[in-house]
């Protein structure tokens, strides 16, 4: 797969089969789309296009800085590439792009620049300034400007249409079923581990501080999590906590993982954490006793898992 980082870059193809949109998460929903991409630009010997943008359009149009998204750019190209997309464009989204209108967006970017002969869009798919333009105005331009438009229907898992907002919603609440269900992988994010304070060797349960290596990124609810870590592509069980550990902390928020049967120096490497299972929530204990023995209650239920 090409990976282009400015529309600008991109050289024009013949016959290219598009599609635009944020695809965070890459969801069931974005795969049937990208499959029926696939699909058509090998019925015409094209190339499979995907557009789009970074920083997600919510950031910039409504400076919504308290966004958090499923993915990072890195991990969306590696979702992309695993599906077999040939050319992927995540272009700069500014203020000034936002202006575009959609039938300069259609002419300039998508006939001119990109050579669009197949455009596949989602079923509520909306570009161009404010949003203008729609399905209708697409199917005029087609007519100007020589391409066809094939809209793809909303994608249902259990009756209920998939979305990345409700699966940013399920994580947030700690429900990885219907996250994974509608993901079709098991979220996970990478961490830079850090020194912290070492108070967990103290009761036999020491613990990784995790630096995310993207502020943008999701994280779940505080509480405490089964999580499986990944270290130098080997796999270990994991009991992970998010939040301020209010028994012994000093108000930071924190995030934590005790590698089950693992104990090395791991400061200053990079690991990933992929989310199982919500344990409970973070409670005040009494003294470190008490907390430790609830730790080992946690441990039990995992090591079950």
């Amino acid at each position: 797969m090409k990976v282009f980082e400015n529309i600008k870059d991109f050289v024009k193809i013949k016959k290219a089969v598009v599609t635009i949109g944020t695809f965070d998460g890459v969801h069931v929903g974005h795969v049937k789309i990208l499959k029926k991409l696939i699909q058509k630009s090998k019925e015409i010997n094209g190339e499979s296009v995907v557009v789009t943008f970074s920083p997600h359009p919510r950031k910039v149009i409504f400076k919504d800085n308290n966004l958090k998204l499923l993915n990072t750019d890195e991990e969306k190209i590696f979702l992309l590439k695993n599906i077999g997309i040939d050319n992927l464009i995540i272009h700069p989204f500014t203020k000034e792009f936002s202006r575009i209108s959609s039938v300069e967006f259609v002419r300039d970017i998508l006939i001119n620049k990109i050579g669009t002969k197949i455009l596949i869009i989602g079923y509520n798919h909306q570009f161009g300034r404010n949003r203008e333009g729609s399905f209708n105005d697409l199917f005029e331009y087609s007519n100007i400007f020589d391409f066809k438009v094939q809209k793809i229907s909303v994608e249902e898992v259990d009756n209920i249409s998939v979305s990345s907002t409700k699966i940013r919603d399920a994580i947030s609440n700690g429900d990885f079923k219907i996250a994974g269900k509608y993901l079709n992988y098991e979220y996970n994010f990478l961490g830079l581990v850090r020194k912290g304070d070492r108070l967990g060797r103290t009761i036999n349960f020491p613990t990784a501080n995790l630096e995310l290596m993207n502020d943008d990124k999701l994280i779940p609810k505080d509480g405490v999590y089964y999580v499986t870590v990944e270290i130098d592509k080997k796999q270990h069980k994991g009991m992970l906590n998010i939040g301020f550990s209010p028994t012994v902390g000093k108000g930071m928020k924190k995030i934590e993982v005790h590698i089950i049967d693992l104990d090395r120096d791991l400061y200053d490497k990079i690991i990933k954490i992929t989310f199982k299972k919500w344990i409970r929530s973070e409670k005040k204990f009494n003294d470190l006793i008490e907390l430790k023995k609830q730790l080992e209650i946690d441990l039990k239920l995992i090591k079950k898992i």
